[in-house]
């Protein structure tokens, strides 16, 4: 009958969490994702009172980590960190070992990460218009760079393309530094990259930056108009991080580390330390994460699809 009792506690959404929780981070560790999910546990610890101890799964492009989670007894004790990559998976991969939709559970945005399109100083181009224009008169004299192959440094170039109807080469290097590197001397005069890796270059007047690829302007750099509105409507590209538990978790565990990580995000400390990063928090229910992650399934598909992508 004890036993009995003491299993029965243990699934009481009410009583959780009664041991250490391990939040999987499906990255190497030292990328933004521990910077993002460290803070994050360390908060979650502390309101719990037992441990939430981040775990680095790499491999597969993040498919390792994020199927130990989906095989995971959905309890609350194995939770995902992760990105976007997990909706560009979908069309990067032939037969994923999991379905993003049907086998998590989704929790809640954390933060999101603001990319940019960036050109050469010596390029001639500062408007989005002014670089259509330009790739128009010179269909495909124009080239930019990528951090590899289905990146979304590659996707997003690839979606713009698309929607303006222009033919820029790519050229894709391995990794965001030597793109970034390319972009310096001139390799490739264009390029989108994540904010935090080009300002020191910004501010020493080498790259210069065009537009933001998000729907909305970034509270980290106001002064940036978005693709969309300067000659591109609704061009959305949005690299975001979240938070996931098993499919079958109880709603009120869910509910539960939703309003945690909402609180978490709001709290001073923690914004600061992200914002500094160019990280801007976000939060919100976890219906706005499975919208998130559907939209962006969809449009990844169609970019990797309009790309010539051929899923591995």
């Amino acid at each position: 009958m004890l036993l009995g009792a003491g299993s029965a506690r243990a699934q009481d959404p009410k009583a959780y969490p009664l041991k250490p929780v391990r939040l999987v981070n499906p990255y190497a560790p030292g990328g933004s994702v521990d910077f993002v999910a460290r803070p994050i546990s360390q908060k979650l610890s502390e309101a719990f009172g037992q441990q939430v101890i981040v775990d680095n799964r790499p491999g597969g492009g993040t498919t390792v980590g994020t199927h130990i989670v989906t095989r995971a007894a959905p309890d609350g004790y194995t939770l995902l960190a992760t990105t976007n990559a997990l909706a560009m998976n979908v069309a990067l991969f032939r037969k994923l070992p999991f379905d993003p939709i049907a086998d998590l559970a989704p929790i809640a945005l954390t933060v999101q990460i603001p990319n940019v399109l960036a050109v050469h100083a010596s390029f001639p181009v500062t408007s989005v218009q002014e670089l259509v224009s330009l790739a128009r008169a010179k269909p495909g004299q124009i080239s930019y760079g990528s951090s590899g192959y289905g990146t979304v440094t590659h996707l997003a170039m690839e979606l713009l393309k698309s929607m303006s109807k222009t033919e820029i080469v790519h050229v894709g290097y391995k990794g965001g530094g030597p793109s970034i590197t390319a972009l310096l001397t001139g390799e490739v005069p264009a390029a989108i990259v994540a904010i935090p890796g080009v300002l020191q270059h910004v501010r020493a007047g080498k790259v210069r930056l065009i537009a933001i690829t998000a729907a909305k302007r970034s509270e980290t750099a106001p002064e940036l108009p978005t693709i969309a509105e300067s000659g591109v409507p609704g061009y959305d590209v949005t690299v975001w991080h979240a938070m996931f538990a098993p499919r079958a978790t109880p709603r009120a565990i869910v509910d539960r580390l939703n309003a945690e990580v909402n609180r978490i995000l709001r709290l001073p400390e923690v914004r600061s330390v992200l914002l500094n990063s160019h990280l801007v928090p976000v939060g919100g229910p976890p219906q706005a994460l499975a919208d998130a992650l559907k939209g962006d399934i969809a449009r990844w598909s169609r970019a990797a699809r309009d790309a010539g992508i051929t899923p591995e």
